[in-house]
This record gives C-alpha cells, structure tokens and sequence, in this order.
C-alpha cells in the first residue's frame, strides 16, 4: 500500500512537473514576429505630413522639440485586454523537487509609438514600451498606425493613378 501511494504521487508531480512546462517564456524574440503592419508604419509613414498625422493618428500625448533636427511626437497607448492567469500551487512529494508555477495569456500592455518628424515631414517612426504579444513583436502598437498605413497606401495609389 505504502508503494502505491509513493507511485500516485510520483504521477502526480510528473503530470505537473509536464504542465509546468508549458509557460511562455518572458523572452519570445525568437519565436515571435515582428507585427506586418508596425513594420509597414515604418516604411510608408515616412513623408507623411504633420496634418496627413494628425489625420489618421490623432494629436500626439507629447512632443519633444529635438532643435534643429525636427520634433518627436509621442503617441501614448495602454492596451487593458482580459487576462487568462492559471496558477499551479507549487508542491513537493518526497524526494521530488517543487513544482509549480503560473500562466498568463493575452497579456496588456502599453505602446509609446515616436514619430520623428524634420522639415514638417515623418522621418522616421518607432516604438517603445511593453508592447509585444507572445506572438508578436510591437502588436500593441497597431492601433496607433493602423490608420497612417491605409491613408500612405491610398495616397500612393492616388499618386501613381494621376502619373500614368
């Protein structure tokens, strides 16, 4: 009876040891992606005018005056999603080492997307702050240039249709 409890209990801190084997880890860089649409932002912002911003992102939250060398808009995001946490009581059985540990799935976060701006034209757009998914790297940071991806291709369209 003795070895029958000792091998239940050898399971059961094998199937958890298993379980807690699964967490994401903090660092995803090489599995995760880097988000198609804030690598487009990047590219086809670039030209943008400070009105063409204004009207697909919005007022910046803050701007820094860099001096000669244009200003830098800062557009602040904080993502509040519903958050899925598992937590395993951590147990020890025996000679068995503890086991345990926590879940955290469809985290939030915050974006600070910055758009450097010289010459009252986009120089060059980047992203700051908590704002990876497990996933994908700056996904937090869409909703900011969403907008100014599909406003810089519609403009291009336009441009390239006018020049034919």
């Amino acid at each position: 009876m003795t070895s029958l409890r000792i091998r239940k209990r050898a399971l059961v801190a094998a199937g958890i040891s298993i379980l807690s084997s699964c967490v994401i880890p903090d660092d995803t860089s090489s599995i995760a992606k880097v988000d198609a649409t804030t690598a487009a932002a990047r590219k086809e912002m670039v030209g943008l005018s400070e009105a063409d911003v204004r009207m697909c992102a919005g007022f910046p939250t803050a701007t820094a005056d860099t001096g000669p060398s244009g200003q830098i808009w800062t557009y602040q995001r904080t993502v509040q999603r519903g958050n899925l946490s598992i937590a395993m009581p951590t147990m020890a059985v025996g000679a068995i080492p503890a086991v345990g540990g926590s879940v955290n799935v469809a985290p939030g976060g915050y974006c600070n997307t910055q758009v450097h701006m010289v010459g009252g034209r986009v120089a060059e757009v980047t992203y700051a702050g908590d704002n990876n998914l497990p996933n994908s790297i700056d996904a937090l940071c869409v909703s900011t240039v969403d907008a100014c991806v599909a406003y810089a291709r519609q403009r291009s369209r336009k441009a390239t249709a006018v020049s034919r």
